[in-house]
């Protein structure tokens, strides 16, 4: 299993549990590289995604994607429709919401289509960027399952949650589906 981290705007820092994932995972992790963490332009960070994805064979990544990242997540699969492991997308942002950062107009124009990938949307009732309702639309327009996590703000540095080791098994046991998903499928093609 490899894993693309797809940060939202101004990148993860040092405490942000991305970040720490990523040091824990080790080789079997990359993170996008964009020309700009700050300016953020969605066919670049999609051509950032494509690099990334291209390192590792596709059908053994999962995409793991913050806030932003989860647009420009969306965005690449919609486009591309790669035969990919699976996506994580943890707090996205309502692009219509008044809290939408203005340095990101090109994101706000990605529309919630299905995605055709196995996925797991995690949202917090509390995040600024995106109410409660919203993210379960988002989820539902997507075609991905959905994970409410009560009271964790936008479920970054912020939020204090360190390793979030909640959304680590989140993780884990989705990627355990999708490795019984994939193995019945090659048992059907046998």
């Amino acid at each position: 299993m490899r894993y693309v981290i797809i940060p939202g705007i101004n990148g993860s820092d040092e405490h942000h549990w991305q970040t720490l994932w990523q040091a824990e995972w080790g080789a079997c992790a990359s993170r996008i590289s964009p020309s700009s963490w700050d300016e953020p332009e969605l066919d670049d960070w999609c051509r950032a995604i494509d690099r990334a994805v291209d390192e590792h064979p596709s059908a053994d990544v999962v995409l793991v994607a913050h806030s932003l990242g989860c647009l420009a997540a969306a965005c690449w699969v919609a486009r591309h429709q790669p035969d990919i492991r699976g996506v994580l997308l943890v707090a996205p942002p309502d692009n219509t919401g008044p809290n939408f950062p203005a340095e990101a107009p090109t994101f706000a124009t990605v529309d919630a289509t299905p995605l055709h990938v196995p996925g797991l949307v995690i949202s917090s009732d509390d995040d600024p960027y995106c109410s409660a309702e919203v993210a379960l639309r988002l989820a539902a327009d997507w075609g991905l399952q959905h994970v409410g996590v009560g009271l964790a703000g936008h479920i970054n540095s912020a939020s204090r949650l360190g390793r979030w080791d909640s959304g680590h098994a989140l993780l884990t046991a989705f990627t355990a589906g999708t490795r019984r998903q994939l193995a019945t499928q090659l048992e059907d093609r046998a």
